[in-house]
């Protein structure tokens, strides 16, 4: 019985982190707060852009990789910045690599939006 206390306690902390994790990146990351405020406007839009369930559940996914990538660039930048400010090129290629997944991300939901959209109006 023990385990399971301690298994219920380890999912408790890690709950406790997460919501630490959404805290720093709304209080540190523009590029985030900016991302979940765009997601909140999106999702109320969701199920009357949605054709059906599978539609509904693609258009929550391509927000929720968005915010996933954009919190990874966070961590990957707040990471490097944290072994050392000055200019180092596999340091610059790590932020530009992080940088460059929000960018496809971002392009995912536009893609993924645009195109029921389109299909919402044209269909």
């Amino acid at each position: 019985m023990a385990n399971s206390s301690q298994g219920l306690e380890r999912l408790v902390k890690a709950f406790g982190y997460s919501m630490k994790g959404f805290a720093a990146g709304w209080r540190h990351e523009a590029a985030f707060r900016q991302e979940t405020l765009l997601a909140l406007v999106l999702l109320p839009c969701a199920p009357w852009l949605a054709r059906d369930l599978f539609d509904a559940a693609v258009l929550i996914a391509s927000l929720l990789i968005l915010l996933i990538t954009e919190l990874f660039n966070s961590a990957i930048e707040a990471l490097t910045d944290r072994v050392g400010t000055e200019h180092h090129e596999l340091s610059g290629r790590a932020k530009d690599l992080a940088s460059a997944a929000v960018f496809l991300a971002l392009v995912l939901v536009a893609v993924t939006w645009g195109a029921l959209a389109w299909l919402r109006v044209a269909g």
